[in-house]
């Protein structure tokens, strides 16, 4: 995925039922495209002259609006089933039945002195007829916050807002690739994964060698050397170190973006250690705040299923992910922790550029100069969603929060990019994980999103899923 590229368009869809005014359809239907237009989304509408009003009635009409999204499939995001009047459910069955991308259900408002036989929509009681068809139907669908509401209204932008972040994850997961640079680490049992569980939701998991991801690297040629250490102080200060450790940070993004391009990658997970340390002397955190800022979500330890959840994050905020290690308590505070990872985080979630530093642990391990390439940096403040996905019993199971990253300080002797998150009785997400089998790691977007994400895992994509 790129950030903010793809425009989100929506099919328009119009209801109607003939014991009630049809004459209002026409009204509807300009005021719809004037909001989602407003909005900044695009609409695709069925030719008016194709049934009675423009709208969809009964079951031929359906056929013809079916027909509609049949031409223009792949061309649409979602769609809004927009309820004029009371609306027939039969002919939006036969409309809708095929569809795979979300519906939202809106019906309009009927207003106080235009509620004679005229004007009376019934647009609300008709509402809870279409959502019951639909549900014996097996068809997924959304409402809005506000039961009955006009286009027109301000609160409608919202509306459309949380829809269009809704049909990104739900349309950017049901099919995607995710690659994995070397095999899990072996110290780290905990990042296994159920490949099979996967595949049969959309995720095709693509397995590439360390040895492979080498030959790459050996490979960059000095042209885009040049052109990729250029990005990389556009991000970060890289002062102290031998010029080395540029150039091989530098073929490092190079090879990941090669490979990202050649496998059609929307995701990965790096195994980060110990084979880069000992190879070339870096670590290739800044490698991964570049793809972690230009849409492709990557984690590191080849934490392959977090990868996921990173990708569910940011397209719900569209907007870059991090993937943190649930590292520490924070004093005695119940309510707050200390989020932490070596430096893989995306430039624009940092306050300015960052810095690179040296690995300690694997300055431990292996020596002066094995691990440089941690991009530390200041996180940003602000309100989180943040969550955690895993496989078991071949099924894909995730839980979703809400937090918040504080200013509270740590101590500067502090390695690598730590933040307090604030979430009351925090400690009730750490037992929540650890009693249902959760790693130390967690995915973290800004913004508050966790009835889009659990709404698509639960309604759409059939994840197990906890919102905490």
């Amino acid at each position: 995925m790129s950030f903010t590229n793809k425009k989100i368009t929506f099919a328009l869809f119009f209801g109607n039922r003939g014991f009630f005014p049809g004459e209002l359809i026409d009204g509807a239907r300009e005021e719809l495209k004037k909001a989602v237009t407003d909005a900044g989304y695009n609409w695709i509408c069925m030719d008016e002259s194709k049934t009675k009003y423009g709208a969809v009635e009964t079951p031929t009409e359906g056929a013809a609006y079916a027909e509609f999204l049949e031409e223009n499939k792949g061309k649409y995001d979602g769609v809004i089933l927009s309820m004029p009047n009371f609306s027939d459910e039969n002919g939006a069955i036969v409309a809708l039945k095929d569809v795979k991308v979300p519906i939202l259900v809106q019906a309009f408002p009927d207003e106080i002195g235009l509620m004679d036989f005229a004007h009376r929509r019934d647009a609300m009681c008709g509402k809870f007829a279409m959502c019951n068809l639909l549900r014996q139907a097996g068809i997924p669908y959304s409402l809005t916050k506000k039961f009955t509401i006009a286009p027109s209204d301000p609160e409608f932008g919202g509306e459309l807002k949380r829809f269009a972040a809704l049909c990104r994850v739900v349309n950017g997961m049901r099919s995607f690739n995710l690659g994995t640079f070397g095999a899990r680490t072996t110290a780290f049992k905990t990042v296994r994964v159920d490949e099979i569980a996967l595949q049969k939701k959309g995720i095709n998991v693509e397995t590439i060698d360390l040895s492979e991801v080498f030959l790459r690297i050996d490979k960059v040629t000095d042209e885009k050397i040049e052109e990729k250490k250029k990005q990389i102080l556009a991000i970060t200060e890289f002062t102290g170190w031998p010029e080395e450790k540029l150039t091989n940070m530098a073929k490092t993004q190079a090879a990941f973006e090669e490979l990202i391009a050649d496998y059609k990658l929307d995701a990965i997970a790096v195994r980060c250690w110990d084979e880069f340390q000992k190879y070339y002397g870096i670590a290739p955190c800044t490698s991964l705040s570049l793809l972690n800022e230009a849409g492709i979500s990557a984690a590191c330890e080849v934490d392959v299923v977090n990868a996921i959840m990173m990708r569910a994050l940011s397209l719900a905020s569209d907007e870059p992910t991090m993937l943190l290690d649930y590292n520490n308590n924070y004093g005695n505070d119940p309510d707050k922790a200390i989020m932490f990872h070596c430096g893989p985080i995306a430039p624009s979630m940092l306050e300015g550029k960052g810095e690179v530093i040296e690995h300690l642990m694997f300055k431990k391990s292996y020596g002066d100069g094995s691990g440089v390439g941690v991009n530390k940096g200041r996180i940003k403040p602000g309100k989180v969603t943040f969550g955690s996905i895993r496989t078991e019993n071949g099924r894909i199971h995730a839980f979703v929060a809400e937090g918040e990253f504080t200013n509270d300080p740590i101590e500067e002797a502090f390695f690598g990019s730590g933040k307090v998150m604030e979430k009351k009785n925090i400690d009730n997400v750490s037992n929540f994980m650890a009693e249902n089998g959760y790693k130390h790691h967690i995915a973290i977007t800004y913004g508050e999103h966790l009835d889009v994400i659990s709404e698509a895992f639960e309604k759409y994509l059939d994840y197990d899923n906890v919102a905490l």
